[in-house]
C-alpha cells in the first residue's frame, strides 16, 4: 500500500468515524436542549404566577428547574378533572359563551380548540402505521407514516371517481418531521410490520441504522382426520 493510499484510507475512516458519531451524538444534544428549553420556557411562564413562599427556592435556597413543568400539568390535570363533572362543565360553557362574543378572540380560540381536538382524538390511529409508496416516480419507493383516511368534501370528491383515499405524511432524511402530506389511493400504500420509532430511526440515519425483522409465521390449517 502506497503512502497516499493510506493517507487516503485514514481520512475515510476518520470521516466515518465522524459521521457515527454525529448520528450517535446529534439527536442526543437535540433531545437535551430541546427538553431543557421547554422546560426553561414552562418555568418562565408559570413560576411568576405563584408565591414565593410556595416555590422551593423559599426553603432550599436555588431554584428547581422544571417546578413551573411540573405545576403546569397537575393544574391541566385537575381542569381537566373538574370539566368532567355538572360545575365544571358550566363553568367552561360560560368561558366559552363569553370568548364567543369576543371578536377577533372568538375566530381564534375555536380555530385552536378544533385544532386540539382533532389532533387528540386522532391520537390513538394517527402515524401508528409505517407504509411504502412509489414517490417521486414509478419504481422508487418512499417510506411514509400512514395519518388518517380523507373525510370530509375531499372523501366525497374522490369517492365520486370511484377513489379510496388515504392521507400519509411523506418525510425526508435526515429530519423526519419537515415533511408534507400527500393523499394516496389507499391500494397503493404497502404496509409495514416496522414501528414508527424503527422507520423514524432508519430515516434518522439515512439508512444506515436498518431495525431487524423476522416474517410473520402464519399457523398451519388445522388437519382434517379421516372418519
Amino acid at each position: 500500500m502506497t503512502e497516499a493510499s493510506h493517507k487516503q484510507s485514514f481520512s475515510v475512516r476518520l470521516r466515518n468515524n465522524f459521521l457515527t458519531g454525529l448520528i450517535i451524538c446529534a439527536p442526543i444534544a437535540i433531545t437535551i436542549w430541546l427538553t431543557w428549553t421547554l422546560i426553561q420556557w414552562a418555568d418562565s411562564w408559570v413560576k411568576p404566577l405563584i408565591p414565593f413562599q410556595y416555590r422551593p427556592e423559599h426553603y432550599i435556597k436555588f431554584a428547581v428547574p422544571g417546578f413551573g413543568l411540573l405545576t403546569a400539568v397537575i393544574v391541566i390535570t385537575i381542569v381537566g378533572l373538574l370539566a368532567k363533572n355538572f360545575i365544571g362543565r358550566a363553568i367552561v360553557e360560560f368561558g366559552e359563551s363569553v370568548l364567543d362574543r369576543t371578536p377577533l378572540v372568538r375566530s381564534l380560540y375555536k380555530g385552536l380548540k378544533q385544532l386540539f381536538e382533532t389532533v387528540l382524538r386522532e391520537r390513538t390511529n394517527s402515524f401508528k402505521k409505517v407504509g411504502m409508496i412509489e414517490y417521486p416516480s414509478p419504481g422508487l419507493w418512499a417510506l411514509i407514516f400512514v395519518a388518517t383516511d380523507a373525510r370530509g368534501e375531499i372523501e366525497a370528491r374522490f369517492n365520486d371517481k370511484g377513489m379510496e383515499m388515504t392521507l400519509v405524511f411523506l418525510p425526508p432524511t435526515p429530519v423526519p418531521t419537515a415533511g408534507f402530506l400527500v393523499f394516496v389511493e389507499r391500494k397503493k400504500i404497502m404496509e409495514l410490520d416496522m414501528s414508527t420509532e424503527d422507520a423514524a430511526k432508519l430515516l434518522i440515519s439515512g439508512g444506515l441504522v436498518s431495525p431487524d425483522w423476522s416474517p410473520k409465521k402464519i399457523p398451519p390449517p388445522p388437519s382434517i382426520s379421516a372418519a
